[in-house]
């Protein structure tokens, strides 16, 4: 590893099951109530491992959650999914949670994330009976690079007719390899222009001096929006994500494609993971969990069986 692909020095992850960011410690130790098992399965001439969430409860299918974990597509892992909103799917939302340990961009750029996503994916439908899922809701969310990822992942399934996705969620996502207005000249907490250009220059350096990017690599790229998932996410009006979300949500809107979008005053990035106590990211946190219950209840997506 060369001097510029060093493990960032703003997420580091320990044995114990933490991780330690900008703002302390926190536990990435498996929740009450929540049932985790581990499978591999292959992908792209690999085993990929993926973390399964289930209710303790679990009985009859329920919705499949392909939940992509964040960290600038540099760093993350499944585990992540206890700290964020991936376990109030579970937990509130009675859903089945998939979260893949999808290789990272210093070991591997782009498209090898999305590779092993779009592998996770395809095996939840593939083995939909067998993990409790059923298979006309199958659904994808992330937060940060994970909902870049879950985005990405939507145009792809849907170019490659593999998967029909019921339901995108991708929180705060980072779609756009471009500065925007609140992603250029940003020093808010978690998240800010300096580790946003490193984190791209990371993902994308074998595209580099290759001409376009695609959209598949940095979504905001994509001009037909049509034809994709239903979407819900939040943002915080002070994080560099926030100008690339909003202008995600517009463009699903204008192609037809049912989208919402809540903006949190005074939320930097990840605000909601780092700050579950305070009473403005349970607020949000009830809010994203009334929005999946309501698509739950509006969408389905059935799957073609053809071979």
């Amino acid at each position: 590893m060369t001097g510029a692909e060093r493990m960032p020095e703003w997420v580091i992850t320990d044995a114990r099951g933490y991780i330690s960011g900008v703002t302390g410690m926190i536990s990435l130790n498996r929740p009450e109530g929540v049932r985790a098992e581990y499978i591999k399965i292959p992908a792209s001439g690999k085993k990929l491992k993926l973390l399964i969430l289930r209710p303790g409860a679990a009985e009859g299918e329920r919705p499949g959650v392909l939940w992509i974990h964040g960290g600038g597509y540099v760093t993350g892992m499944p585990e992540m999914a206890y700290m964020t909103r991936a376990v109030d799917l579970v937990n509130l939302g009675g859903a089945v949670v998939v979260s893949p340990a999808y290789t990272l961009s210093l070991r591997r750029p782009y498209p090898a994330a999305l590779l092993d996503c779009h592998s996770a994916l395809c095996y939840m439908k593939d083995h939909a009976k067998a993990l409790g899922i059923r298979p006309d809701q199958l659904m994808v969310g992330g937060e940060s690079a994970g909902g870049g990822l879950a985005a990405a992942l939507c145009m792809y399934a849907k170019d490659k007719g593999s998967v029909n996705i019921a339901f995108q969620m991708p929180l705060y996502p980072m779609l756009d390899c471009y500065d925007t207005e609140s992603s250029r000249d940003n020093h808010e907490k978690m998240w800010d222009t300096r580790r946003n250009h490193l984190a791209w220059k990371l993902y994308l350096r074998d595209l580099k001096d290759k001409g376009e990017i695609p959209a598949y690599a940095s979504p905001s790229r994509r001009e037909d929006l049509s034809g994709l998932p239903p979407c819900y996410t939040f943002v915080g009006d002070i994080e560099p994500f926030r100008d690339e979300t909003l202008e995600y949500v517009r463009r699903l809107r204008a192609a037809g494609v049912p989208a919402e979008v809540d903006v949190y005053p005074g939320f930097y990035h990840a605000y909601d993971a780092m700050h579950p106590e305070r009473a403005d990211a349970k607020r949000a946190s009830e809010r994203f969990i009334d929005r999946f219950k309501a698509a739950c209840a509006l969408y389905r997506a059935e799957q073609n069986t053809q071979k």
